[in-house]
């Protein structure tokens, strides 16, 4: 079938999703929200797929744009006739989409469309809901997300849930053991307030008081790099810190590798792939007390959970696992085991092929 994949930007995640297309068979057309502004995945385009010019994706979206946005977005669906739209996040590429009148279109969350930016304002709520009341089919990649979507007036019958998972072989348990005399935390979250390092940064100067030998690696960057790097500074831990910067998919299991253990201090989230790239990476996990986090952890099996926001119960769970270090190895073999059976994305994305198959019988 002809898919016109409507996104953001280009990162990962539309490059995996743009790939399973292609391998699906399907003919693709690809239409970016706002181009190189969100170019962030250092791989080319899928072979095969048509990347679409248009009058978006040469700036940040303007809602003072959003008429000339949707008649020429109307245009490509006039020009291209897809079979359906894939689109996402709600409030901008799904919301175009929906206003062009094509159908049907399935609509993607992104996680932080629902967790976070539907709370801006009224306008980003009544948008919000004009969208997924007006969306034939909608696909997210956690429950708690989903839930929201039929809050905001989703048909609940057709919404599938399903995580979008990594590469297995890609991302595997190191086979070097780790030095017993260190011990590395790691956290590769963007370094913007909703997913919480700074929280991480005042819970590592806690830690780092009283075992010394404790390292912290930081990846990634954001908004925030001035407040982390005061915070760590002040706390006089600054020296134990190695900021990586932005790592290119192929380098990133050799950065889970020098790790003891991960964490995700994010204060909202759907199913986050970095987290399942640690589990596949057979690291144990500590990571916040959210509903999307605690469908993936499960206290003192995989790893474990702490009081969202809060530093101290950060710092004592990482003290903990200092030292239980010597059941450390067991934890990361069922990480693994947790990756194995829910997230490969090789499997996964057979939902997507036949959610797909479902969308365009329903208008």
């Amino acid at each position: 079938m002809r898919i016109l994949y409507f996104s953001l930007g280009y990162c990962t995640h539309d490059h995996r999703f743009l790939s399973a297309m292609t391998s699906g068979g399907h003919e693709v057309f690809f239409v970016q929200l706002e181009g190189n502004q969100r170019q962030v995945e250092d791989r080319p385009v899928p072979a095969n797929v048509r990347q679409v010019i248009w009058k978006g994706g040469r700036e940040p979206f303007r809602w003072g744009h959003l008429a000339k946005l949707t008649f020429d977005f109307r245009r490509l669906t006039h020009e291209i006739k897809p079979d359906l739209i894939h689109a996402g996040p709600i409030q901008t590429c799904a919301f175009l989409a929906v206003l062009t009148g094509f159908r049907p279109i399935l609509t993607m969350s992104w996680g932080f469309d629902l967790m976070d930016d539907v709370h801006r304002n009224r306008w980003w709520e009544a948008v919000t809901r004009y969208t997924l009341k007006r969306s034939t089919y909608f696909i997210s990649d956690a429950n708690v997300t989903r839930d929201k979507a039929v809050l905001y007036g989703m048909n609940p019958e057709r919404t599938v849930v399903f995580p979008w998972g990594v590469d297995l072989q890609h991302y595997s348990p190191s086979t070097v053991h780790r030095s017993p005399s260190n011990f590395t935390l790691f956290c590769n979250r963007s370094w913007e307030p909703r997913y919480g390092v700074d929280v991480l940064a005042k819970a590592f100067v806690k830690v780092a008081a009283t075992r010394p030998e404790v390292g912290l690696i930081l990846l990634g960057g954001g908004s925030q790099g001035g407040v982390l790097r005061q915070i760590l500074t002040n706390g006089g831990v600054i020296e134990q810190v190695h900021f990586g910067g932005h790592i290119a998919q192929k380098d990133l299991p050799s950065w889970y590798h020098q790790a003891d253990l991960y964490i995700s201090p994010s204060h909202v989230d759907g199913s986050s792939v970095s987290l399942m790239e640690a589990l596949a990476c057979g690291l144990p996990c500590l990571v916040s007390d959210i509903p999307a986090n605690r469908d993936w952890v499960r206290e003192g099996e995989n790893g474990w959970l702490f009081r969202d926001g809060n530093v101290d119960d950060l710092a004592a769970k990482i003290l903990q696992a200092i030292e239980r270090r010597e059941t450390l190895a067991q934890i990361g073999r069922n990480s693994r085991s947790t990756a194995e059976a829910r997230a490969d994305w090789k499997k996964n994305t057979d939902t997507l092929m036949k959610t797909y198959a479902a969308v365009i019988h329903l208008k």
